[in-house]
């Protein structure tokens, strides 16, 4: 009785496993890659639009930038000696850049889109709960940078920020707590606004595959639906 329903049990993994190979073996070239086109261009488009928008940055706790980890140990100290409201308007300022660069990354983020190619369809459709998040970032991190950073020097050389951000910095930096990437004001602020843009994406991913009905695409709502 063991060994049957043992065996009844391998059987039914197997006839599962078999729906699920043919289920996507038989999308089709143009199935999963517009199917999965019209969904990404979605949650870029809404990350985008959530955070490059006043206070996109500021008001999210997910994706607000705060000021370097680094100056946690000396926080109390530098506010003690009368720092804390630059510290405080520093980093009103700092979200306030990020958020007007967030806007550059769209058409980056529509340009990897368009070159998504049968076999990116495919991880993104298998590879885990991060996938879409991994394919945007892996296509698009490094133009992000290129254009993100003169914009955001842009925004804070026109506020003061650099001078700002230095005075806060220096005394920091005798404590020997600042690492090298956080040592200018642009740098931080790009390398936070793109990790937050990249949060919202997985966000919108986590929608996408929690609800892929609501996508609009027949083809998510069966692999994902499948997958799931």
């Amino acid at each position: 009785m063991r060994i049957r329903h043992c065996s009844a049990l391998l059987l039914a993994i197997a006839v599962i496993g078999t729906a699920w190979s043919a289920s996507l073996a038989d999308l089709t070239n143009a199935e999963a890659s517009n199917g999965l086109r019209t969904a990404l261009e979605k949650g870029a488009e809404s990350a985008v639009g959530k955070l490059g928008v006043e206070n996109g940055f500021l008001s999210n706790d997910k994706v607000k930038i705060n000021l370097p980890g680094s100056l946690d140990k000396v926080q109390s100290i530098l506010r003690m000696t009368g720092q804390g409201p630059k510290m405080d308007e520093l980093v009103v300022s700092m979200n306030h850049a990020a958020e007007s660069a967030v806007p550059l990354a769209k058409p980056l983020l529509m340009n990897a889109i368009k070159s998504m190619s049968v076999s990116d369809a495919k991880n993104i459709l298998t590879g885990g709960d991060t996938s879409v998040t991994d394919f945007f970032k892996a296509k698009t991190s490094d133009q992000l940078k290129e254009q993100f950073k003169p914009a955001v020097k842009e925004v804070t050389d026109r506020a003061g920020l650099s001078e700002k951000y230095n005075k806060i910095m220096t005394p920091a930096a005798d404590y020997g707590v600042v690492p090298k990437e956080q040592a200018t004001v642009e740098s931080y602020v790009t390398e936070r606004a793109i990790d937050g843009l990249f949060v919202m994406i997985g966000e919108e991913e986590k929608a996408i595959r929690a609800d892929p009905v609501g996508t609009g695409s027949k083809v998510l709502e069966q692999v994902f639906g499948l997958l799931k």
